[in-house]
């Protein structure tokens, strides 16, 4: 198998899992938080950032890189990897929550998806087959089978034929894998917010043996009380023995309580997105440094963070740099944010391994400030 799950321990106070992921290109300390890079790269923020602070793989878009510049030019470059000059593991999702997302017109068959690029109104297809095909050439460690998403609120008899649909669709993409020995295929479980859905494509899923699972369609506009009540309802559901990643979610109190429900992995563009308008994840919670307040703060983001913007840079400078449009500012912005999130990460791990991530996470909420477990993201 290209990737391999180890359980190192279970905490006592909680459930959570601590585990390695092994892949082609390295080891994963689990539970991870997947810094997300679209287009081949996250944005700004380079390779060599990204291993100082911690982050041991990456997300990239098989939508984007499709259409623009094409997954047979990367390929030509020997692959994601060299292209982007990354040598740690990567995963690609299918692209079809992007084709969902972004595409005004698209038609939904059995067979795929017709639909016209947001770039230049070309009209494309994805199939299940061919996104599988499109991440070979892309040539990441874990991919990820081509799903339908469906939106948050529908219909319960339109997600009960999306869901079925996924499922015949996760066939085919195992059917069409022509890397399965250095490249890990994901399925992913859909259902919406109906539990017997739910429940179902969870047992459609695990009866074709993945070698890992994804939870998607949470985190879609849904209340997180209801997105928690779901993953409860389907993650027991996934095999112990093989990773399991809770798509779209790194809101901080997510990531917590997501882990603590036996989540192993996480993605979200939510850290870079804010860094960009000047908002900031800190030990005493939110901050939006462009704000007039911080004009004359000569002290650090975070006075208990060290990352690189932390450790040589003012509150006043950075809101002299976002103010004035410097690109700096939101470098700066974009690495505190992602240092971070995986340093809370590894400061789970941590938690699991002392058996006392229920304690932890009730310290982190009360010194967050947060108000009935909102992050304020």
């Amino acid at each position: 198998m290209a990737v391999k799950y180890e359980l190192i321990k279970t905490c006592a106070q909680t459930g959570a899992r601590l585990g390695r992921l092994h892949t082609p290109h390295g080891v994963i300390d689990t539970p991870t938080f997947m810094p997300v890079g679209t287009q081949a790269s996250v944005k700004g923020i380079s390779p060599e950032e990204l291993k100082a602070i911690g982050a041991e793989i990456i997300l990239s878009n098989t939508y984007h890189l499709f259409l623009r510049p094409g997954h047979e030019l990367v390929k030509a470059a020997g692959g994601l990897h060299k292209f982007m000059n990354w040598d740690r593991p990567i995963l690609t999702d299918s692209g079809g929550f992007q084709v969902f997302s972004l595409s005004e017109m698209r038609k939904i068959t059995e067979q795929g998806v017709e639909f016209r690029s947001h770039i230049n109104g070309d009209k494309l297809s994805l199939t299940p087959e061919s996104a599988t095909q499109v991440q070979n050439a892309l040539g990441a460690d874990i991919i990820m089978a081509f799903d339908e998403c469906p939106p948050y609120p529908a219909e319960y008899e339109y997600v009960k034929q999306s869901t079925e649909r996924t499922s015949r669709w996760a066939e085919r993409c195992l059917k069409a894998h022509g890397r399965p020995s250095d490249q890990a295929l994901f399925g992913i479980v859909q259902g919406g917010m109906h539990k017997d859905l739910r429940k179902q494509s969870a047992l459609d899923l695990t009866s074709l043996d993945f070698p890992g699972y994804a939870m998607g369609g949470l985190s879609v506009g849904e209340p997180k009380p209801l997105m928690y009540e779901m993953l409860e309802e389907t993650i027991h559901l996934l095999p112990s023995n093989k990773p399991r990643y809770l798509m779209g979610v790194g809101s901080p109190d997510a990531l917590l309580d997501g882990s603590i429900r036996g989540v192993d992995m996480f993605d979200c563009v939510l850290p870079t997105r804010i860094a960009r308008n000047g908002t900031l994840m800190t030990s005493q919670g939110r901050m939006v440094v462009r704000n007039a307040k911080y004009s004359s703060d000569f002290g650090p983001l975070d006075p208990e963070c060290n990352c690189y913007a932390c450790q040589n840079y003012s509150r006043a400078y950075i809101r002299h740099l976002i103010k004035a449009d410097e690109m700096f500012g939101l470098r700066l912005t974009t690495i505190h944010n992602l240092h971070f999130l995986v340093n809370l990460m590894a400061q789970v791990r941590e938690a699991i391994r002392e058996d006392r991530l229920g304690t932890f996470r009730d310290q982190f909420f009360e010194k967050y400030g947060m108000a009935n477990n909102e992050s304020g993201f």
